[in-house]
């Protein structure tokens, strides 16, 4: 603990300064998805490039057909690991603006409840006070020992929020640099405020819109109703098909590759505490959906999923309309776990659609992107010294979860790079990441750094 103490310490005195780097970065408006704010994405990672010059990495903005790529290097002791770690710049759209108390890009301290402050504006949480807690570790790092106790390299992506269209061919042109002996990604959250928690399995996904066609051109419902195919109904029909009344989705082929989850996983989830009641009831739910029989934690962390996400067909406009309308669409998502293979569900789907489709009628399927899920071992090394860390440093013990959502960048480093990825993250549920009025416990990036420098240093054990 000799090398650590001084860097904690440091950590701990610097927080002031380390917040006005944060509130630095927080006020350029890099939203990725609006191209009127191009410039201020290239912006906020010419201001990571400085910064981490500064402390003494080798750092370039790396031009890519959308925003551009931040990488960074910094040299290790010989025999230490090397790791990569990756976080994202860009920011979410603001709108509706009318919705957030202050100027999103204005960052401030703020008092939400006594002995509780947090920092607010858009990208607080998701993802540059998460980054910047990185950062601030190695920094601390540097300025005691002179050297970081790895070799690290840096990806920040300036496109995550808007579909990562560049990041694949960068990482397919740019695999031997990247390469490492594994990823570190803080874009995650913990199991509560003194928890901390690291995410072992991510589910992947699979999107698909269909359209089904009959008539040439939207009919009379009167003169044509019961003689002619109705898109609306035999979508309707088809999409009803997929579950069954337990809850079990009907496609061939789709539980191929789902595994059951080991049972003592099961009872550490089960430890956590959560029912049905207590995941469901602020929404306004209290009944899960899914599969019979199975937990709420392991329906949202450990099943697959067919869901609806839209639907569209027909009149839609006030008052009515007596129409059959020509088409219909349905937009399909699919949450998949272990070893689903995405381009056999996406297969399989297909060809259920077609297989209840009238014969005068046609489909039209348009593809929404694929990625396998994540899996890490329970017992990896790496996942194990960073659980301790953890335990060390927040009030109560490291938790292993899991994540019903899909982070595509951990499959794209397993697959580009060949590493797997260790997934810590400081974030709160009530953070408000997406929406109005985004926050980030101070608690969460201050102790996030001390975090990383503890775990920094049990990596190097």
């Amino acid at each position: 603990m000799t090398a650590l103490n001084p860097v904690l310490d440091r950590l701990d005195k610097n927080l002031d300064q380390s917040l006005d780097r944060l509130f630095d970065l927080l006020k350029i408006k890099s939203i990725s998805t609006d191209p009127a704010f191009s410039a201020d994405c290239r912006k906020a990672a010419e201001w990571l490039v400085a910064d981490l010059k500064s402390i003494g990495f080798d750092a370039s903005v790396r031009d890519t057909p959308g925003h551009p790529m931040v990488v960074a290097h910094h040299e290790g002791p010989a025999g230490a690991p090397h790791v990569l770690f990756y976080g994202h710049y860009d920011v979410q759209p603001v709108d509706p603006l009318n919705l957030w108390h202050d100027d999103p890009f204005a960052p401030a301290m703020k008092e939400i409840e006594p002995g509780r402050k947090v920092i607010t504006g858009r990208g607080s949480a998701d993802d540059k006070g998460q980054l910047m807690t990185f950062v601030e570790a190695c920094r601390a790092w540097k300025a005691e020992h002179g050297a970081l106790p790895c070799r690290i390299t840096i990806l920040f992506e300036g496109e995550e929020e808007s579909g990562s269209p560049s990041l694949k061919p960068f990482l397919d042109a740019n695999a031997k640099e990247l390469k490492a002996d594994f990823a570190l990604v803080c874009d995650t959250g913990m199991w509560d405020r003194e928890t901390p928690a690291i995410s072992t399995a991510l589910r992947g996904l699979v999107g698909e819109e269909i359209t089904i066609k009959a008539a040439n051109r939207d009919l009379h419902s009167g003169e044509f109703g019961g003689a002619a195919a109705n898109p609306i109904r035999i979508l309707a029909r088809i999409l009803a098909d997929i579950h069954d009344e337990t809850g079990r989705v009907t496609i061939p082929g789709f539980y191929d590759g789902v595994e059951e989850t080991p049972s003592q996983v099961l009872k550490s989830w089960e430890a956590l505490g959560e029912t049905a009641e207590t995941f469901l009831g602020p929404i306004g739910l209290s009944v899960p959906s899914g599969e019979k029989g199975r937990s709420v934690l392991e329906l949202v962390w450990a099943r697959p999923t067919a869901e609806f996400n839209g639907i569209i067909g027909g009149y839609t406009g006030k008052g009515f309309k007596t129409v059959i309308a020509a088409e219909a669409s349905a937009k399909v998502s699919f949450r998949l776990v272990h070893k689903q293979d995405p381009d056999k569900i996406r297969a399989a789907f297909r060809k259920f659609v077609e297989d209840r489709l009238p014969a005068d009628c046609s489909v039209e399927f348009h593809p929404h992107g694929g990625s396998p899920a994540i899996q890490l071992s329970y017992d990896s090394p790496f996942l194990t010294k960073a659980k301790t860390a953890l335990s060390d440093e927040w009030p109560k013990p490291a938790v292993m979860i899991a994540m019903g959502g899909s982070i595509p960048i951990v499959g794209d480093f397993q697959n580009f790079l060949g590493m797997e990825s260790l997934l810590v993250g400081y974030g709160l549920s009530d953070d408000r990441i997406h929406s109005p009025n985004e926050k980030y416990d101070l608690s969460s990036f201050h102790k996030g750094q001390r975090s990383w420098a503890r775990i920094l240093d049990a990596l190097t054990r």
